[in-house]
């Protein structure tokens, strides 16, 4: 598996400095939360694993977008998205492994139309809700 793109890379190439938007980080988070409703509806089975799967990816990152606006950056690279939460929040590599491994199934699922098997899914869908509730944690806007 491909590293994690280095963080000093992203900052020269891929980042750019915002302003934080309050009012468009709790619209994503509002989303990310409709589209995680949509999926706990999808019956689970070997033909909407993947789709399910991709969904997952979705929610984690555009909550990784909002982490970075809250914290006045904006990333062009999905890549940069993970270096960044890497780089900033170091207590959650574990995390940040597996939010990079759902990365590249999600990109093998687009890119090559692999269908991902129900155990993958059993499997990490605990680690992805839990990667979901510790993003909106560090999001927090009061």
């Amino acid at each position: 598996m491909a590293e994690i793109m280095d963080f000093e890379k992203c900052k020269r190439e891929h980042f750019k400095k915002v302003e934080p938007d309050f009012d468009k980080i709790k619209s994503i988070i509002k989303v990310a939360e409709i589209r995680l409703k949509a999926i706990m509806q999808i019956q689970k089975d070997d033909e909407t694993t993947s789709i399910i799967v991709e969904g997952y990816y979705e929610i984690i990152k555009e909550l990784l977008v909002a982490l970075l606006l809250k914290n006045s950056l904006k990333s062009d690279n999905h890549e940069c998205l993970i270096s960044y939460f890497k780089h900033n929040h170091k207590n959650y590599e574990y995390e940040c492994m597996i939010i990079h491994q759902l990365k590249n199934i999600r990109n093998r699922i687009n890119y090559e139309g692999i269908l991902v098997k129900m155990p993958y899914l059993t499997a990490n869908e605990p680690e992805f809700n839990h990667i979901i509730n510790v993003l909106k944690d560090l999001i927090k806007v009061y």
